[in-house]
């Protein structure tokens, strides 16, 4: 077993909503590696085990969250289905364990891990946290160095709301709807420190501190780490910062850069991964470089 699928198997058993049968407890790892949204192997696998709720979301966790136990059970005495679920979990076992080009090229002189810091990563609908052309360009950095093998971390942001779905109103303009993003039911688990606790990082803010926490989305290869602002320890308003992609006002952008750039940097120094290299998608996370010069 590599250390990925220990992690993931981790993440699900101390995360997981509801108890599955031991025979599909590797649904629970698929589910959690967004390898899915570029790999289709298992597509079948989701479509039966909720057909409507596959075509309406696209969410593999939310559909294991949300499938009936009676469901899983049948499921679980089904030849057929069990034989399929074995060669795709063999099929992501071989994935994760065979020779990478980078490291093929590079060999142990490769690079240090290298962050990759962006507002936003499209990744699939199922992790709405982001716009557009931007965020679809840092989400297939992620799924290329997750094929290549290149040691690449994305560093982003969790936001309650993400980006907002349109709706044309009685008087035919644009209405802006803005779905909650429940994280209990998006492809995330909480990052926790070596006792078991919510790992948390802290930035200083005029007057009071700004905690933000972390979260890991397993990528295939790749892990993208986001951070968010709605924890209890932080004031109303500021619990607000990460509500939305983007959200309107200069003040509230700039918190957002702070969050992203300032928080992700701590964050990777608290999981104790050294970046050799530091890659900002766009001017965003500038403050990263800023944090890094003080941190050295």
């Amino acid at each position: 077993m590599n250390k990925q699928t220990t992690l993931i198997r981790a993440a699900v058993n101390q995360y997981s909503l509801r108890p599955l049968p031991i025979e599909l407890q590797v649904l629970g790892e698929l589910a959690l590696d967004m390898r899915w949204s570029w790999n289709h192997e298992a597509d079948e696998v989701w479509e039966r085990l909720d057909p409507e709720m596959w075509q309406a979301t696209g969410n593999p966790w939310l559909i294991l969250q949300s499938v009936p136990g009676q469901r899983l059970a049948q499921l679980a005495q089904d030849q057929t289905f069990m034989a399929q679920l074995l060669r795709i979990r063999e099929a992501r076992g071989r994935y994760l364990t065979r020779s990478q080009w980078f490291n093929t090229v590079y060999g142990a002189e490769g690079l240090k891990p290298i962050a990759y810091f962006s507002l936003e990563f499209g990744l699939s609908e199922a992790l709405p946290i982001y716009a557009g052309g931007l965020g679809i360009l840092a989400g297939d950095h992620l799924k290329t160095a997750s094929d290549l093998g290149v040691p690449l971390r994305g560093i982003g942001l969790l936001y309650q709301q993400g980006y907002f779905r349109q709706a044309i109103g009685a008087d035919g303009n644009q209405v802006a709807v803005f779905p909650y993003n429940d994280p209990a039911m998006l492809p995330t688990v909480p990052l926790r420190d070596a006792d078991g606790e919510w790992l948390r990082v802290a930035i200083d803010l005029p007057g009071r501190k700004l905690y933000l926490r972390g979260w890991e989305v397993t990528v295939g290869r790749a892990t993208l780490d986001l951070l968010d602002s709605n924890d209890p320890l932080n004031r109303p308003v500021d619990r607000g910062i990460t509500s939305e992609l983007y959200a309107g006002g200069a003040e509230t952008r700039l918190l957002q850069e702070l969050a992203l750039g300032i928080g992700g940097w701590r964050l990777l120094c608290e999981l104790g991964i050294d970046c050799e290299v530091c890659h900002l998608n766009e001017g965003h996370a500038a403050f990263a470089v800023l944090e890094r010069a003080r941190d050295s």
